[in-house]
């Protein structure tokens, strides 16, 4: 029987590339998407929905699973956001959040929002044990991520 986790991460971090600048790396998926650690593969489903498919996570000696799963963007230049909604019934997760831009004197300061909730094709038992374990793959991806857009907005 297999089990759920639920993740939530929020970043904030300073850039001292111009808002319209990081709008348009953000706006622009694929391109963003390059910067994520681990994506095996991304495909543009047209009407602004992508298909991720992410490299298998391990766990030590262990492969647990692929995570897949579809978003709906939606990009906002004079709100200065992105947004993405999961769409329903594609792969093993569900997966929302936004990008929110807010200039500063410095350049721009980035708000990132995510929550998801992955389905695991393991035992229940296990739960306990894995739970924290994929908690903390995830947001250390996300935790790479934002670091390889930061370096690619120091170019900008």
């Amino acid at each position: 029987m297999s089990f759920n986790v639920t993740i939530s991460v929020s970043r904030s971090f300073d850039t001292p590339a111009l808002p319209g600048n990081v709008f348009e790396l953000l706006a622009d998926v694929p391109r963003s998407a390059s910067h994520f650690p681990d994506v095996e593969k991304i495909a543009d489903l047209g009407g602004n929905v992508f298909h991720w498919t992410m490299e298998k996570i391990g766990i030590g000696d262990y492969t647990l699973q692929q995570t897949i799963y579809a978003c709906t963007y939606r990009s906002d230049r004079d709100e200065m956001r992105v947004d993405w909604t999961p769409v329903a019934g594609v792969g093993n997760a569900l997966v929302e959040g936004n990008w929110r831009l807010f200039p500063s004197a410095a350049g721009t300061r980035v708000q990132f929002e995510t929550r998801g909730q992955l389905q695991v094709d393991l035992p229940g038992f296990l739960q306990f044990l894995l739970s924290p374990l994929i908690e903390m793959a995830f947001a250390q991806k996300i935790d790479r991520y934002i670091a390889n857009l930061s370096e690619t907005l120091r170019k900008l």
